[in-house]
């Protein structure tokens, strides 16, 4: 059934082979994942609410309309549920908060010798872990899921043209940190 579209899945669900939707969650699972740990930065967190997306849809499939493809749909799941997850961790931690500045910070996790032990993709990933959760979550949607503006726009429910705002001080961000902690001879 893996050659089988979206929609022909979730119909096959919506008919009542629910064993089928484990062909979305292997279809969709690595690049979600990969989405809520750019913006939670857990491994666990990113898990726990992965599985609440993978739910949240399942609970849902039936109000899913086709009128925007099922991955730009489940994204705007992922993405609320990611949004909800962050809130309520910032609520019970404000005292405790970091400035700013921290996400900037990457000498005390990355020094030469680590970096040199890690390939480029990883080191390149790590960088873009220490933006912040909205710059990382964009970042990875354009170019780790290879999503449109269009799509983007609709997950993270703003204009295009705050996408594209929005895109271009994530690169900006993503440049002054690699020049600021003189990082670009290590990805050249």
């Amino acid at each position: 059934m893996n050659k089988f579209s979206d929609q022909e899945i979730i119909d096959s669900v919506l008919k009542g082979n629910e064993s089928d939707y484990s062909i979305i969650i292997d279809r969709y699972k690595n690049k979600a994942f990969s989405l809520l740990k750019r913006m939670l930065k857990n491994d666990f967190d990113a898990e726990e609410v992965l599985q609440d997306s993978f739910l949240k849809a399942y609970n849902s499939l039936r109000n899913f309309k086709g009128e925007a493809k099922f991955s730009t749909w489940f994204y705007k799941i992922v993405y609320n549920t990611a949004l909800t997850k962050l809130s309520s961790k910032k609520r019970k931690i404000e005292s405790e908060m970091s400035s700013v500045e921290d996400y900037y910070n990457l000498e005390s996790d990355l020094d030469s010798v680590h970096i040199e032990k890690k390939d480029l993709s990883e080191f390149l990933q790590s960088i873009v872990n220490k933006l912040p959760e909205r710059y990382a979550a964009i970042i990875s949607m354009f170019y780790l899921n290879d999503m449109s503006i269009e799509e983007i726009s609709e997950v993270m429910q703003i204009s295009v043209s705050n996408v594209k705002v929005m895109l271009y001080r994530s690169r900006i961000s993503l440049r002054d940190l690699i020049l600021k902690n003189k990082l670009a001879g290590e990805i050249i």
